[in-house]
């Protein structure tokens, strides 16, 4: 029995060992795939430097219509320059100044620097006695001088052809107030005009508003002050040509000459 149990023994063992479970075979590791960059976002239009500057303009007024905001005239302390109420307040001025800043121009320093040269030249209907770069530039009649005295003066027509993107048009509201707003890329089919990014009273928004109301003014303006106009510097010419001579005139002749001195006693 021992001896059969001894025969046994092994053969179990070896059924043991040779019934134990392979060993696991390492699964190939696939190579680690390179890390993808996220898509970069495409460039805004008012940024590109290959559109023209009025095409970018419009394309910065666009972009001003998708914010919310609620309007608001009210008069807020600001930085100077860039300086801005809000971003959620303002008024039309403020979106013409907003869209101007996009494409790098600050029209609250400029309409500032241009007061303070000839503050004359501004209306006095606001009884102010100097410039001040708070509230000067988010008042329409205040950009209305400062664009006829640094901007080209376009004329104004009834034809849409003859309003073209990124210019700025200055309405009359007929209940003195005037209004401002700027001509966008896009266009009505219908009646053949551009499309205007403005805000009225309730945030700025791309509408077909070119004709709704009495245009009184129409700018192109892409940054800067002109030039004061100075007068011409007087340059006398040594021999004026064809100057008659100067005859001298008799009683000039005997006024201007000495009286003599009577003689010594």
């Amino acid at each position: 029995m021992f001896r059969s149990l001894s025969m046994v023994f092994p053969t179990v063992l070896a059924c043991g060992l040779a019934s134990a479970a392979p060993e696991l075979a390492t699964a190939p590791v696939a190579p680690t795939a390179a890390r993808v960059a996220p898509a970069s976002k495409p460039r805004p239009e008012w940024l590109s430097l290959k559109l023209p500057f009025a095409l970018r303009l419009a394309a910065a007024a666009e972009e001003r219509a998708h914010h919310h905001v609620i309007y608001d005239g009210s008069g807020y302390p600001m930085a100077y320059p860039m300086g801005d109420v809000p971003a959620d307040r303002g008024t039309c001025t403020d979106e013409v100044v907003r869209a101007y800043r996009l494409v790098g121009v600050d029209l609250q320093q400029l309409v500032h620097e241009d007061m303070v040269r000839d503050f004359a030249a501004y209306p006095r209907k606001y009884h102010l006695s100097a410039p001040d770069p708070n509230i000067d530039h988010r008042r329409v009649y205040n950009l209305q001088a400062f664009f006829n005295r640094n901007a080209d003066v376009l004329p104004i027509t009834n034809a849409g052809k003859d309003y073209k993107p990124g210019e700025v048009i200055i309405w009359d509201l007929d209940n003195f107030q005037l209004h401002i707003g700027l001509v966008t890329r896009k266009w009505s089919k219908k009646h053949l005009r551009p499309l205007v990014m403005h805000n009225i009273s309730s945030g700025p928004h791309v509408e077909d508003k070119l004709f709704e109301y009495k245009i009184i003014g129409h700018y192109r303006f892409e940054g800067g002050l002109k030039p004061e106009t100075l007068p011409a510097p007087f340059e006398a010419s040594a021999k004026p040509a064809d100057a008659p001579p100067i005859q001298p005139v008799a009683t000039d002749a005997v006024q201007s000459q000495p009286t003599a001195a009577p003689p010594a006693p």
